[in-house]
């Protein structure tokens, strides 16, 4: 089992992992998941890749942020991890699910051009999402249910506002990722997925492969094909029978065409 290692960024101890050899490869999770469940994929690359892995705060052996974080607040931590251990040399990037939106504000930045070379996008987050109706049920539910405290003087507001959150009801109106968090990372939560990244994805001037699972229920087809569409520079392989963790379910397929990708005949 490869070890943690530490490193602090934005008053948050952040743990990374290491493996492989070679050209330089950061790959990120996506929410609730962690740096072990891409361990297998990064042993698969550790011949023509160095990987490193980082636990987003909040997850895996990271701490939790001490405020409440947005997607530019993960952003500025990776870029720190980034120019600490790579310095001037360009980096490849791999990301899932939540870490595209991290990758998203990374590529938008001054220094994208000079830092990254090689990207590949699996089960990205950060569009917004086409949403059905038992959504927007919940969403005004919640809105009419939270609007007798408004009237309220703030302590009793916000006392009674607690209450109403650890109700059975109020529980049952939020998503499955909501319900699971608490404090900080519940507040994180709400800032960074009600952000949409749709207009910072055409300024985005890196080729990236899309590489997507053909069912995936989280971040559905259409939103790889949305990519594909407003992005400059763009490709989008499909894994067939595969979901939200293709690289879990597909990984003798999955691993090829990154290879493919990363290492192209000469």
């Amino acid at each position: 089992m490869i070890k943690p290692e530490f490193f602090t960024a934005i008053e948050s101890r952040l743990a990374w992992y290491k493996t492989g050899t070679g050209k330089p490869l950061l790959i990120l999770h996506g929410w609730g998941s962690e740096s072990k469940v891409m361990l297998p994929l990064a042993k698969k690359l550790s011949d023509i890749r160095t990987c490193y892995l980082i636990d987003l705060p909040g997850f895996g052996q990271s701490v939790e942020p001490p405020v409440a974080w947005s997607v530019d607040d993960y952003a500025d931590a990776v870029a720190a991890f980034i120019q600490t251990h790579f310095k001037n040399e360009k980096i490849d990037l791999f990301v899932h699910s939540f870490g595209a939106r991290v990758a998203i504000k990374l590529l938008n930045r001054e220094n994208a051009d000079s830092t990254f070379d090689k990207i590949i996008f699996t089960g990205a987050a950060g569009l917004k999402p086409k949403r059905k109706l038992n959504y927007y049920v919940r969403k005004y539910s919640a809105k009419v249910l939270k609007l007798p405290f408004a009237i309220l003087p703030n302590p009793l507001r916000e006392k009674g506002l607690n209450r109403l959150r650890k109700s059975a009801l109020w529980k049952k109106l939020g998503s499955s990722d909501y319900q699971q968090l608490t404090g900080t990372m519940r507040e994180t939560f709400i800032k960074t997925v009600t952000e949409y990244l749709d207009p910072l994805i055409p300024s985005i001037d890196h080729e990236i492969l899309l590489l997507w699972g053909e069912n995936d229920p989280s971040t559905p087809l259409d939103q790889a094909k949305r990519f594909e569409k407003n992005l400059k520079q763009s490709a989008l392989i499909t894994i067939s029978g595969a979901g939200h963790y293709a690289f879990l379910e597909k990984p003798s397929e999955f691993i090829s065409i990154m290879r493919a990708y990363l290492e192209p005949k000469k």
